[in-house]
């Protein structure tokens, strides 16, 4: 693998405008023949820098800010002045960061950014009102750049947050660079603002996006329609990724555009597939095979239909089950109780029509939680719910008398929505359960002493690398058979396939490894499925993978009138 280091770049920019560039910025560690080249001498202090000193002054400035918000708005900001820094500061505390530029923090900071909003985000914003002139915009952004990602967003459901009207998905782009390692040149973050519900943002003087209520039906869908085919004709081979699209629309709008172009919604589908991976994980514990499983899943929204979904098709091509047999494994459960017949046309919304329940397998207008569990013993139990301490202890308990390791996935995020505290679903089940979370939780204690690592069930320990395999085999689509591929490897590098009593993925600190082993899993894939655009073997895949990997590393640069900008 090349070094960004061994790179020369042929920059035209001098002076004040390269200092000024995130791109090309290297403040203090600009050598002093780069330093007379561009004119910098006189604009910066004598003394030359190295990665590891500017890395450690950033980190002195980040500690010292009083709150976790803040710090988002630190990094932020220097985000803004030189990506390499920003990159290596996160890569190096990946685990004490994440949480700071992702989830949780980030919803935070999206939900103040009319309020934090100091300059525009880079990235492009896209009105509704100025839809006549969208292409011109979209062009004024993109024209004579490069780009192999468009992460996109209306903003309507915000990591367990809501409706927040306007906001640029930048953290999902940070991810893709940060774990997926994809050069963050040719990558696009876009805001499609399409009004908000939001009536605390609606009253709100300081808000920044249209002040108007939410546009749906035609009109909505005909904006959304122009914009994807604006990607589609100016950046054929990019991967379109769909974020915090509401539930009506998240499947929806996937599988309108999933056969036109190479679209994927981490929601639905990053979601289902590291579930599907930790759930693979953990049936390879228990010897036992997916289609052997009764599924609870406690939450059905984007994300729980997104997981029955993922495990369902995993259990039909994996197995060999039909598509009924599959479905006939899975419990889906919401505000109005178990999914089944009786509920009525009114509280049964048509995405979640598969997976309604006969009634004549129940009695009572609503079934809860509870009873469920008590009746299915189900094997896996699934929260996606954002109802902190719904799987209660009585709940815990009565699952465990019907499994030997129960597999509890509480999924729901930020941490205070958890559905249950793992150490306590360790402790109702005598140390047996099988656990995953949404968000990071400390080792719970086994009966033996032992320390049990929770899994950190995040979507960035796979997402990046199904974005990145994609792109690497130009693939024309994200086929199943794609995100399976990236499911199966993920799982089979979990720690407890070697040690039963181990973590069910591999440790979060490892994500930028794990998902490059994703990304040749999916790249490989495209390939022999014929997806793919390129004329490569499988055998190559590894080698061009690494080849477009981008580190966060100073080259040396080269002065150039002809150079990039």
């Amino acid at each position: 693998m090349s070094k960004a280091t061994d790179a020369v770049y042929h920059v035209a920019l001098r002076g004040e405008s390269i200092l000024t560039h995130p791109r090309w910025n290297k403040g203090t560690a600009f050598t002093e023949q780069e330093r007379k080249d561009f004119g910098l001498i006189g604009r910066l202090p004598s003394r030359i820098n190295t990665i590891d000193e500017q890395c450690a002054r950033a980190w002195d400035q980040l500690v010292s800010q009083d709150s976790d918000i803040q710090k988002n708005a630190f990094l932020q900001s220097l985000k803004e002045q030189n990506w390499v820094l920003y990159y290596e500061l996160l890569r190096r505390n990946l685990r004490e960061l994440m949480p700071i530029v992702y989830t949780p923090t980030e919803a935070d900071a999206i939900a103040n950014y009319s309020h934090l909003f100091r300059r525009p985000s880079e990235g492009l914003y896209l009105t509704f009102t100025d839809k006549d002139s969208m292409e011109q915009d979209f062009l004024e952004v993109t024209q004579g750049r490069e780009i192999d990602l468009i992460v996109c967003s209306d903003a309507e459901a915000i990591l367990g947050i809501g409706d927040q009207g306007v906001g640029i998905s930048s953290a999902k782009s940070v991810i893709y660079t940060l774990i997926g390692r994809m050069n963050p040149s040719k990558s696009l973050a876009v805001a499609l603002d399409v009004g908000t519900d939001n009536e605390k943002l609606l009253d709100d003087p300081l808000y920044v996006g249209w002040p108007h209520k939410r546009v749906r039906g035609e009109e909505y869908d005909s904006f959304i329609d122009k914009f994807v085919e604006l990607v589609r004709k100016h950046y054929p081979h990019s991967l379109l990724h769909f974020e915090d699209f509401g539930v009506g629309n998240a499947q929806r709008l996937l599988e309108l555009y999933r056969s036109k172009h190479a679209v994927f919604n981490d929601d639905v589908q990053g979601t289902g597939a590291v579930t599907l991976a930790a759930v693979m994980s953990a049936t390879g514990v228990t010897k036992s095979r997916l289609s052997e499983q009764r599924y609870v899943i406690f939450g059905a929204g984007s994300a729980g239909l997104g997981i029955a979904r993922q495990l369902r098709d995993a259990i039909v091509k994996i197995d060999g089950l039909s598509h009924e047999e599959a479905t006939k494994l899975f419990y889906l459960i919401d505000k109005h109780g178990l999914i089944k017949q009786s509920l009525g046309p009114d509280k049964i919304r048509a995405q979640v029509a598969d997976f309604v329940r006969k009634e004549d397998e129940w009695n009572g207008d609503e079934v809860k939680l509870y009873d469920v569990v008590k009746k299915v013993k189900p094997t896996v139990l699934v929260g996606c719910s954002t109802q902190g301490g719904a799987f209660t202890e009585e709940i815990v308990r009565e699952m465990a008398k019907g499994t030997e390791r129960p597999i509890i996935l509480p999924l729901s995020n930020p941490s205070r929505l958890v559905e249950v505290d793992p150490t306590k679903a360790n402790e109702w089940t005598d140390g047996k359960a099988l656990l995953a979370t949404g968000s990071p939780f400390p080792p719970a204690k086994m009966p033996n002493g032992k320390d049990y690592v929770i899994a950190e069930c995040n979507n960035a320990l796979i997402y990046p690398g199904l974005g990145l395999g994609t792109v690497l085999s130009r693939s024309r689509e994200m086929t199943d058979t794609m995100i399976l591929a990236g499911a199966r490897r993920l799982a089979s590098l979990a720690p407890a396939l070697k040690d039963p009593d181990d973590a069910l993925l591999p440790d979060f600190a490892d994500s930028p490894d794990v998902n490059f082993e994703v990304t040749v899993a999916v790249a490989e894939q495209a390939i022999e499925e014929g997806t793919a655009g390129v004329d490569w073997s499988k055998d190559e895949v590894r080698k061009r993978a690494q080849e477009v990997i981008w580190l966060p590393e100073y080259g040396t640069y080269v002065y150039d009138l002809q150079g990039e900008k």
